[in-house]
This record gives structure tokens, sequence and C-alpha cells, in this order.
């Protein structure tokens, strides 16, 4: 029997107790495999956002009465639909609209105009057509009845008629959906995707109709260091499918649920649908369109020029809000709780029994200084193995004698993103040294500071991967680009050495010369009074905005 997938109206979680833990007050369905001894078991939290039609625990809802409203609705999303179609060739179920007024016609319009002369956005229904052009990556389209057929690592485009059944047999794409086409090796481990005609009588039956169209991609790859994860995947999968206002199912190469439990907040709010794992889902998922690969823009940026409605960085910056905003609230009532617990054992803990006390000439209490002024707060993201700051403490001292509110940050595999995102969207500034914990800047409210401290032989890589797309989402930003002194290479070569001298010369040697030398086997050791400088700039920019906007305010 063909299920009909419905619309759930819930936020969806995917979470992971720790051994030993207690549970904590969710409400929480357990999956079973699609079959014995098949597939896994995943813990999904379902997040009733009211007035949806779906059942509490992703059970099928029943299906209400065909009312007038209803009819009417339908009715007027026809005659839209058939417009739409005409005026521009683009698919009913991937098509956009923009929420822009007047100011942004222009920029829409010409949007519009790209979109229209992209490879592929003139093909119709019943139709596949792949867009090549990018050096990044590979994107796919199949358009009309396309079924999930995981057995044979494929998607089939069902013939609407059988004058195709021709072309059925020589027409296919494949692609490797990851946004690193240009890095041979990685893509050579991403597993492969067919999509490709069939005629209606060799097509696979359908377990589960869908009415919104999917979208394709690996978390292979990079997966597992923080930059790939949004650089490579989160990034690119909102580039991709934003604009679907989460009517769309993603469906995973290379499925992990440690992936799944660190992003489930971030995926929720793209897809309104639980994933699909690929491999292990063997059952067959129709579809009315598919969407394999995403679309990427740069390094760890969304170009407002080339996404249907004009989505920024700072529209993805919004998203984050939105996905961890319940979970902080969540912590944050866990947590006092936990205060409130500590109190009343304390007040348990005092002795009951009385005693007589001799007084005690105490001397004067000394009068209490003056609360201080709000201090910026300044987070130093710490780092273990290489490229770690050998004199940290000292230059936390420094920073809190510069005026700032400093909490230093250790982030684990383990640690859970959404605590790290709660500590950095809640600073002021954020210090650090050049490497894949850097990402955690897009976790800042614009307007706030970015210092990343540049060793010997980064200074392109900290400027593209993370100066430059921290000035777009709004912050303010600072290279700090250690002196050879500053380095701990300085111990190990000798001076006038081209390691200290000239890194850019090293690095032509190749990119195993640049990791071997600058990012496995280097520390830094800065120079407070230098350093002291650029805290000192950031501090009096934070000073005065903070200034401004109380003038602002009270105006």
């Amino acid at each position: 029997m063909v299920q009909q997938q419905q619309q759930q109206q819930h936020r969806i979680y995917i979470l992971q107790f720790r051994k030993g833990e207690q549970d904590q007050e969710v409400a929480c369905k357990v999956s079973t495999p699609p079959k014995a001894g098949a597939g896994r078991r995943v813990m999904y939290y379902y997040h009733d956002y009211g007035g949806g039609g779906a059942g509490k625990n992703g059970k099928a809802a029943q299906p209400r009465a065909f009312s007038m409203r209803r009819f009417f609705g339908l009715l007027l999303l026809s005659f839209v639909s058939v417009g739409t179609l005409f005026v521009a060739p683009v698919s009913f179920f991937s098509f956009v609209h923009s929420d822009e007024g007047g100011g942004g016609a222009a920029a829409a319009a010409r949007r519009a105009v790209e979109v229209a002369a992209a490879p592929c956005s003139g093909m119709g229904n019943d139709s596949l057509c792949c867009d090549r052009t990018s050096t990044r990556a590979d994107i796919c389209f199949a358009r009309g009845d396309v079924r999930m057929h995981s057995a044979s690592a494929s998607f089939q485009l069902v013939s609407s008629s059988s004058g195709n059944a021709t072309a059925a047999a020589v027409e296919e794409e494949r692609i490797r959906p990851y946004t690193r086409k240009w890095e041979a090796n990685v893509m050579a481990t991403i597993d492969e995707v067919r999509l490709r005609r069939v005629p209606a009588g060799g097509a696979a039956r359908c377990d589960v109709v869908h009415d919104v169209p999917a979208v394709v991609f690996s978390t292979g790859g990079y997966t597992g260091n923080v930059y790939h994860e949004f650089n490579d995947g989160i990034l690119p999968l909102f580039v991709t499918s934003n604009h679907l206002r989460r009517r769309v199912v993603f469906v995973i190469l290379e499925y992990h649920d440690w992936w799944m439990t660190k992003y489930g907040d971030v995926v929720s709010r793209l897809s309104a649908f639980p994933p699909i794992d690929f491999t292990a889902d063997r059952r067959v998922h129709c579809f009315p369109e598919v969407i394999a690969g995403l679309r990427i823009h740069g390094e760890l940026t969304v170009d407002p020029e080339k996404t249907p409605e004009g989505k920024s960085i700072r529209h993805f910056r919004t998203l984050l809000d939105d996905a961890y905003r319940g979970r902080i609230q969540y912590l944050e009532r866990l947590e006092r709780r936990a205060a409130r617990s500590r109190k009343r054992r304390a007040a348990a803990a005092k002795p009951t029994t009385t005693s007589i006390a001799l007084p005690i000439m105490a001397p004067p209490a000394k009068q209490a200084s003056p609360s201080p002024p709000d201090r910026p707060r300044l987070v130093i993201v710490s780092r273990t193995g290489s490229r770690v700051i050998e004199n940290e403490a000292d230059v936390a001292a420094l920073a809190a004698d510069v005026g700032f509110d400093v909490r230093v940050v250790r982030p684990e595999r383990t640690t859970e993103l959404c605590k790290i995102y709660r500590e950095l969207n809640a600073s002021d500034a954020m210090v650090g040294v050049h490497g894949a914990a850097m990402t955690h800047f897009l976790f800042m409210r614009p307007g706030k500071v970015f210092v990343q401290v540049v060793p010997l032989g980064t200074d392109w890589a900290a400027g593209a991967y993370y100066g430059e797309p921290a000035a777009r989402l709004g912050l303010r930003y600072v290279g700090y680009k250690i002196l050879p002194e500053e380095s701990s290479l300085s111990r190990e070569y000798p001076t006038g050495d081209p390691v200290l001298t000239d890194p850019a010369g090293v690095g032509k040697r190749g990119w195993d010369v640049t990791k071997k030398v600058y990012l496995d086997r280097q520390n830094v050791r800065l120079d407070l009074p230098r350093f002291r400088e650029v805290l000192v700039g950031a501090h009096r920019h934070l000073v005065a905005g903070k200034r401004r906007r109380r003038q602002r305010e009270s105006q």
C-alpha cells in the first residue's frame, strides 16, 4: 500500500543522552528499523508548533473534510501556479517568491534574469538536466515522477509516455553530491548517484509518496572538521533549500547519526520532515522533483546576487538564531533548576545544633567599591595540539586588565554545538589562532570584533577562509600577524632561515610542506605589549558602539 506522507508541523531534534544521564522532560519516539536486523535506532524529539495536521509522533494525520475554503484556496493556488509556469521557466515545486519591498525590486529583477539564464533553468516536467559549469560543485535536477531506488544507487525518472522508451535506455546522469569538485582525491571517496530515465513498465513501485521535492547530498568527505561541515555542507544546504520554506526532504548519502545529533537544530529549520538515510532505507520513496547536489558560493558565505530571494550570510545567521533559541532556553531552565537544587542542598546541610559563640571583635568592613560599568565580554577560543597560544593565561589576564570580561572556551568533538553558539552569541569579541575552530565566528552578532591570530605561513588562508567571510557577516575583523620571534619555529630554525623570513616561498613547495611546517608544528607566544594595542583598539570600538546605541535609544 502506498503511504502518502503528510507534512509534520513539528520541530525535529535528534538527541543523544550520555550514559547514566536522566531523561530531561522530552517526549521521544524511537524509530524502528525498516526491517528486522537492518537499519538503526534514532531518537526523534518533536517540538509541536501547534495547528498542524500531523500526529504528535509523526503518524499519518487523519484526513479532514474538504471544505469550501480549502476548495477556493486550491483553486487560487492553481491559477497562481499556472501563471508562474508561463512567466518563468522554473519548476512549480521549487519556484520562489520574494518578500522584498520596492527598494529591492531592481535587484530582484536582476536575479530573476540571471536565474532564467542559468543552465537547467528552462527545463520543464518529465525532464533531466545537470549543471556542471561550476568549478566547485555539480548539481542535477530530475522533475516528474522520480523514484528513489537505493538498491541500485539511483533515482528513476519514469517516462510519462511510451514514446520515450528509446531515450530511457540511454539518458542517464551521474553525480557525486559533494561540494569539493576540484579535489579529485576526496571526491573519489564520495558515493556516486545515478539519475536515469526508465519506462513506466521498468520502474520500481512506490512505497512512500511525497508531495515535496528532495535534496540529495553527502555528509562524507571532510565531514568531521567543523570548517568543512559548515563550508561544504550546512551553508550550501541553506543556499540550495532555504527558498523551499521547509517543504523539502533531505536524502543523505553516507549518513552519520552523530552529524544529525550535532546539526539537527539547524536541519530542522530547513526541512519539516525527517531526513532519509539513502543507504539504509530500502523503501522506494517517490518525489515530484529531485535536486542532487548542493550549490556553493564561496568560503563560508552566501552571495545574495546568486540566491533566488537575495539571501545573504546574515540571513543564515538569523536562521542559526531561530534554530538554537529553543535549545538555549531549555538549557537555561535546566541551569536554573540545578541552581535551586544546589541551594536547597546547601540549606539542608547547615548544622541543626545550636551553640553559644563568644563575641569577637571583627575589623570594620571595607566599603564596597561601586560596581564597574558593563565590561565587554571577550571569548578566547583555546586550542590543543598545534597552534596553541603558549602564554594563554597571560593573554587572558592582559585582556581583563584592558577592560574585558574574559571567558576561555575549549571546544571538543563532544561539545554540544548549541553551547558554543550560546557563549559566542553573547560575546562582544572573539580571539583565536587560525584553524577550523575560527568557523565559530558565524555564531557572533554583526558589529562585534573577531581577532584572528595569524601564525607564520597562514596569511592567505586566514584571510580567505575566515577574515573576508567575517567582514561580509558584518564583524570588525582584525588579523594579528605574528612576528617570527612570536612563533615556536624561531626555536627550531636559525635566524634568517626561509621558514621564518620567507613563508610564502616555503609554501610554494606544496601543501604538504605548508601543513607539516606551519600548521602541525607551530605554536605561538604572543608579544603582550604588541597584542595589547589590538585589544585596546577592540575595546574602544565596542565601548564607543555601546555608547552610540544608548544615545539612539535615549532619543
